[in-house]
């Protein structure tokens, strides 16, 4: 018997289904190639060029320059006298005291002069003793023969003759005790000298240098020479630091500074600016002027003479945002990105620093709602401009406060900050009427820092940054502020995290 077994019926799919399937396949196919080629230019963009992050961080400036470690006061000790030196007491870093005998001169020509002296003022003495004798005689002469004259017994010559005698005698007497004088100051002048030759300590001290040997004649005919060298007060210490003309300007008394010497190279040392002397030193025609620096050398570590290697603290700027100078220096070639350059380079940048500066302050609760409502109107009076002007400047919305170059490429960099001087004094003035009733209730010293951190703001140098947003080169203008050498501070239409180009790793497409 035959068994037939019942044929399999097919899967059949709808048409409709067919169709939704091959319309799917090159829609996914497209979406897939886009996806992969705008990465792939992304990549292609990211991979052309060298990047770094825009951070936060801190900035210190320094001004780095040498100077030697001497006492504050030193004091040189010489003789006023010439002669040979008997006795040398005081040797190399002893510490002596005020009025401290360091060394003698031989006295005995000295003390010879004051005997000689005394002898001359002895024989003064006599001779004006003869002198008022002679005086009393001629006196005593003169009034008898007035009195003859008078009873006509001596002729009137005679008593001329008298008198001329007498006035002869008085004057001898005057010129004999002129003589006593004379012979005194003499023999005072001796035994000056004689004090001399004992040769004390000015001050309280420590003997740095000894120029002397017992024995040694000392010549003092034309100036004193040096026997002693005494530092007054070796606890505190200067440095003067030769600083060029270029970075005086930045330099103020009070500054910190900080230092190394050669014998402690792991330890850092502290001083202050104490003063910025006025008289400049042409050296091949470099100009340098002396900064005198203050160090606290309780411990006496410090020695005079060490070499100081030290920094002067200009400026430092805490948690700020900072890009490396390496992205600052980069330039495109024209045309290589086309991205418009985004506005606020000078006004959005300014209005974030404002509220730092008026914190910097320290302003109690009436200074600081003050602030804030100038801020406010500053801000509305910013987005009127921008909604007046939407596109008049590359969508930019530019005004006064806001800089940006034309064609989607930003102006170089600019040490006048991009504005004229003109400009800066409209913003300025600007300024000083949206924050006149802040400003009114400051004290001096708030006032005059805040008008110096205005015009700092303003003066401050602007420059192009060139960003790396979704895989595309976009140039931005910001402000540049604080730099130690490797990086600046930036403000502006830039933000932490951002990625920004330094320099290209081959030709950009």
């Amino acid at each position: 018997m035959n068994r037939h077994s019942a044929p399999s019926r097919p899967v059949r799919t709808p048409a409709r289904g067919k169709r939704a399937a091959w319309l799917l396949v090159p829609l996914l196919v497209l979406g897939a190639g886009f996806y992969a080629w705008q990465h792939r230019g992304a990549e292609t963009a990211e991979g052309a060029y060298r990047t770094v992050t825009v951070d936060r961080g801190d900035i210190r400036v320094g001004i780095s320059a040498t100077g030697s470690l001497s006492a504050i006061s030193t004091v040189d000790v010489g003789s006023q006298i010439s002669g040979q030196l008997t006795e040398v007491l005081a040797d190399y870093n002893d510490r002596v005291r005020k009025d401290q005998v360091i060394a003698r001169i031989d006295p005995s020509t000295y003390e010879a002069q004051i005997a000689q002296g005394a002898a001359a003022v002895a024989n003064a003495r006599a001779a004006l003793a003869t002198a008022e004798a002679a005086l009393r005689n001629a006196e005593a002469d003169y009034t008898r023969k007035s009195e003859l004259v008078g009873r006509q017994l001596v002729a009137r010559s005679d008593a001329d003759l008298a008198r001329a005698a007498r006035d002869q005698a008085r004057a001898q007497v005057q010129a004999a005790r002129a003589q006593i004088e004379q012979q005194i100051a003499s023999t005072r002048t001796a035994q000056l000298n004689l004090d001399r030759a004992v040769i004390r300590s000015p001050v309280d001290g420590v003997v740095l240098t000894r120029s002397v040997e017992p024995g040694q004649t000392v010549a003092a005919s034309l100036q004193a020479p040096v026997l002693f060298q005494i530092a007054e007060d070796l606890s505190k210490m200067e440095i003067v630091l030769a600083i060029d003309e270029a970075d005086i300007g930045q330099v103020r008394a009070g500054q910190g500074v900080s230092f190394t010497v050669d014998a402690f190279p792991d330890r850092q040392f502290r001083g202050e600016v104490q003063q910025v002397r006025l008289s400049a030193t042409n050296t091949n025609n470099v100009i340098t002027y002396p900064v005198v620096v203050s160090v606290d050398n309780a411990d006496q570590s410090l020695l005079p003479g060490m070499t100081a290697n030290a920094e002067i603290e200009v400026n430092h700027r805490e948690d700020v945002l900072r890009v490396a100078n390496a992205a600052l220096r980069f330039r495109p070639d024209e045309g290589e990105i086309a991205a418009p350059a985004t506005g606020g380079g000078a006004g959005g940048g300014m209005q974030d620093a404002l509220p730092r500066i008026a914190a910097s302050l320290g302003l109690d609760a009436a200074q600081q709602a003050a602030f804030d409502a100038a801020l406010e109107r500053l801000q509305a009076q910013r987005a009127s401009r921008q909604a007046a002007a939407p596109s008049a400047e590359g969508g930019g919305g530019r005004s006064v406060l806001f800089g940006g170059g034309p064609g989607g490429r930003p102006p170089a960099a600019s040490g006048s900050g991009g504005m004229s001087g003109a400009m800066r004094q409209r913003i300025q003035e600007r300024f000083a009427q949206q924050f006149a009733d802040f400003t009114a209730l400051l004290d001096d010293d708030r006032k005059a820092r805040w008008n110096a951190a205005i015009g700092a703001l303003l003066g401050a140098r602007r420059a192009p940054l060139y960003l790396l947003r979704d895989g595309t080169p976009v140039a931005v203008m910001v402000r540049v502020g604080a730099s130690d050498g490797s990086f600046s501070e930036v403000s502006g239409p830039v933000a932490e995290g951002e990625v920004v180009i330094t320099g290209r790793t081959r030709s950009a497409p």
